[in-house]
């Protein structure tokens, strides 16, 4: 199996700092900040990576348990909401809820609830992140 890898480099102190990221595919760069981070300044900041990996992750591991079932899935979109706070003295990420809405023609909402929850906690990137609470919110639609 291969091992995919992603680089970044911070320059400058903290709060004046910047930062930029670059995946090895070329496919993913950008650039953060710590108001892109903590503050309202638009821009991408690392937690928006891990939703972004763990939302991908759930969609495609869903779409698999769903055919595996032999119910494969249509569409299967997922938003990963990822939440970092202030916790005593350093900041922490908290949480996460991935809210997943699939079309799935021919299963009961019983099942494909079944296998959504299945995934919430099979996936490969809901594994690495298990130290913190995963939500799911999944329905059909």
């Amino acid at each position: 199996m291969p091992t995919r890898s992603a680089s970044s480099i911070w320059e400058g102190g903290l709060k004046g700092g910047k930062g930029s990221y670059k995946g090895e595919s070329g496919a993913l760069s950008g650039s953060y900040s710590f108001n892109t981070r903590f503050g309202e300044t638009p821009g991408s900041n690392p937690e928006e990576l891990i939703g972004a990996a763990h939302s991908a992750c759930f969609s495609m591991a869903l779409a698999a348990g769903l055919e595996k079932a032999g119910t494969p899935a249509t569409k299967v979109e997922t938003k990963a909401a990822v939440t970092v706070e202030l916790q005593g003295g350093g900041f922490s990420i908290t949480g996460i809820k991935l809210t997943t809405r699939a079309s799935v023609p021919g299963i009961s909402k019983e099942e494909f609830a079944k296998v959504a929850e299945a995934t919430k906690t099979g996936c490969p990137v809901s594994k690495a992140l298990s130290a913190v609470k995963i939500e799911l919110d999944a329905q059909l639609g």
